[in-house]
């Protein structure tokens, strides 16, 4: 496989690039403060094709591959990870589970409106109580003739108080049982369903996160996505490729670390010099560009096993684990470089540190990455 940028990747990215800094990098200081949602800049995002970036034009989007939606969300992590956050939630997750699990006539209803950017899209499976453990969630559905009647909470949902349509995984069967899990679409305005915004968060705080609360919430068969007890089996799948958002995402926030840093070495000087002729400052420089280069690589291998249909368990774990680990050591690097500049909000580096961190958490922990590393090479 070729890891060159061909034309169209490149051309991609020109576009991203000078979208975020003309919407968001003006901005970003201000919804990072106040915790603020942009939805106007998603709503433009969309307009651009990059709220359905592999629905088919058939349904209204993009038809890109997975190894040019690592490239739009790298170039969104150098400006703000937040955003980029909101983007690779909304792609892989709603989305992606309706394009990829939906029957037709679901597709047909839901794509459209997401690819275009009309409606946002929210996907909840976590609950207070079960994050990697899933298989012991609390919230349930029951069958009530036509209807599935919902009751529970689900939380730290993406988009969970803005979205229009959210996809969301609920208990059906026993506990523990990987077939009593069913996937159901449910709108905003549903009677019985509400959301509370979740505040004070470390990073990320230009996305939106929420608790999802469900109060005998009706919903009609049709809603259910695939058969009754595979929503697990569909949950592990588009995590599959979830992995490959959060580590694209994790690229693009390291090398915004990274830029900033070299950006300021070059100008900040001591003894008479710029700091980056320091030895001490480029060896952190040259580690900072090596690992990056080697994150970036194990990512766009994910995306290319899935573009090419392949098994990408493994690989998806390999680059979320890497990638993750590296946008922290990247953003910490940089309060360091910046010293006490960089522990003040005047400069971007705390802000890439604190986005960082959330990269090892969410989609799977590091230590849930290594779990499914070290299953898949001992089989």
């Amino acid at each position: 496989m070729s890891i060159e940028l061909n034309e169209q990747q490149q051309m991609l990215a020109r576009m991203v690039r000078d979208f975020a800094e003309r919407e968001i990098r003006p901005h970003y200081k201000k919804w990072d403060e106040l915790e603020e949602f942009p939805i106007e800049v998603m709503k433009k995002m969309g307009e651009l094709g990059l709220l359905g970036i592999f629905v088919p034009e058939q349904y209204g989007g993009s038809g890109l591959s997975y190894a040019e939606y690592a490239t739009v969300l790298m170039e969104l992590g150098k400006v703000c990870g937040g955003i980029g956050l909101s983007v690779a939630a909304h792609n892989s997750l709603c989305t992606g589970h309706l394009y990829f699990h939906g029957n037709e006539a679901q597709k047909q209803k839901y794509l459209p409106k997401l690819a275009s950017g009309e409606w946002i899209g929210a996907w909840g499976l976590t609950e207070a109580n079960t994050g990697s453990d899933a298989m012991r969630m609390k919230t349930t559905a029951v069958q009530d003739g036509d209807y599935w009647v919902l009751n529970g909470t689900k939380n730290w949902i993406t988009h969970g108080l803005s979205g229009d349509v959210a996809v969301v995984l609920i208990r059906t069967g026993e506990l523990l049982d990987s077939n009593g899990i069913t996937a159901f679409i449910i709108e905003k305005g549903t009677p019985g369903f509400s959301a509370v915004k979740i505040k004070d968060k470390l990073g990320v705080r230009a996305s939106e996160t929420a608790e999802l609360i469900f109060d005998n919430v009706r919903i009609p068969k049709e809603n259910v996505i695939g058969e009754v007890g595979h929503g697990f089996k569909q949950a592990m799948q588009i995590l599959d490729g979830g992995r490959i958002s959060i580590a694209s995402l994790s690229c693009g926030i390291a090398r915004g670390a990274f830029e900033a840093s070299v950006k300021y070495a070059k100008e900040r000087e001591q003894f008479g010099q710029p700091i980056a002729h320091f030895q001490a400052i480029g060896f952190k420089l040259a580690d900072m560009a090596t690992q990056i280069e080697a994150a970036e690589l194990l990512t766009y291998q994910a995306a290319h096993k899935k573009d090419t249909h392949q098994a990408v368990t493994k690989e998806g774990a390999f680059a979320k684990y890497f990638a993750s680990e590296v946008s922290v050591k990247c953003g910490n690097e940089a309060v360091q470089i910046m010293g006490g500049y960089g522990y003040t909000k005047e400069y971007p580096a705390e802000k890439f540190l604190r986005d960082a961190k959330l990269m090892t958490i969410g989609e799977g922990t590091s230590e849930i990455q290594k779990l499914v590393i070290s299953r898949e090479i001992l089989k």
